[in-house]
């Protein structure tokens, strides 16, 4: 898998939201999770299943270049997204 490049001194990618491909949906799931909301009541809120919600994170994770939900939310937030 390609990651995006990183500025080293900040920790940063130089890929903006644009250019990983995330959609207002996936920054709206970032955000609920960010707040401390369970995957199943994410899935609730946005009207699919947590099963779904999991699948899209994964999703996420790997169109920005993470392992984990956690660090996608770190990196949503760095970026002033969410």
């Amino acid at each position: 898998m390609a990651y995006p490049e990183v500025d080293s001194r900040r920790g940063d990618s130089l890929l903006g939201m644009g250019e990983v491909g995330l959609t207002d949906e996936d920054l709206v799931l970032l955000a609920e999770l960010a707040k401390g909301v369970t995957v199943d009541r994410v899935g609730r809120r946005l009207d699919i299943s947590g099963r779904t919600v999991r699948r899209r994170l994964r999703g996420i994770c790997d169109r920005i270049g993470v392992a984990t939900a956690i660090e996608a939310v770190a990196w949503a937030a760095r970026r002033r997204l969410i």
